[in-house]
């Protein structure tokens, strides 16, 4: 989801709600800490030399039970965002806590942002060495073969 999809939605609602894949929901009482721009430039295992950038959302889930962020506040948040840093119309990625820093894309399903899982993938598979998958083969009728065991016959 870009940074215009989502200022578009929360220009229409009154509540933000975010939830995982799964279907787990971030508590309502969720802060989103940052708002900025991440910028990684790095080379693939190919040599290829990369540069990505992404608007990054922090959300926490603190012990604030009282606190609930309403989408124009976060429309606030994301204006300043835009003035201040200069945040351009990117992708937007979500950092979250579980077992360590997650990192999500962001997708709508009507009511509740959804944190989408993000994998991981050579970027190089052309160049990288990595044998293309192998084509599953049929097992043949061998009960013509010498010595040849077959299902439900006893000999393994």
């Amino acid at each position: 989801m870009k940074l215009s999809e989502i200022k578009e939605i929360l220009a229409k609602k009154e509540s933000v709600n975010f939830q995982l894949e799964n279907g787990q929901v971030v508590p309502e009482h969720f802060h989103i800490t940052e708002v900025g721009v991440i910028t990684k430039d790095f080379i693939d295992c190919g040599g290829t030399v990369r540069h990505e950038k992404v608007a990054n959302f922090q959300l926490w889930d603190a012990n604030d039970f009282e606190h609930r962020l309403k989408a124009g506040k976060l429309l606030n948040i994301i204006s300043l965002s835009e003035r201040v840093i200069g945040m351009e119309d990117l992708d937007i990625e979500v950092e979250y806590q579980s077992e360590t820093i997650g990192k999500y894309d962001l997708a709508f399903d009507g009511d509740n942002f959804i944190l989408i899982s993000k994998t991981t993938a050579c970027l190089a598979i052309d160049k990288c060495g990595i044998p293309e998958k192998k084509e599953k083969l049929e097992m043949v009728n061998l009960t013509g073969a010498a010595n040849a065991c077959t299902p439900g016959g006893g000999c393994c």
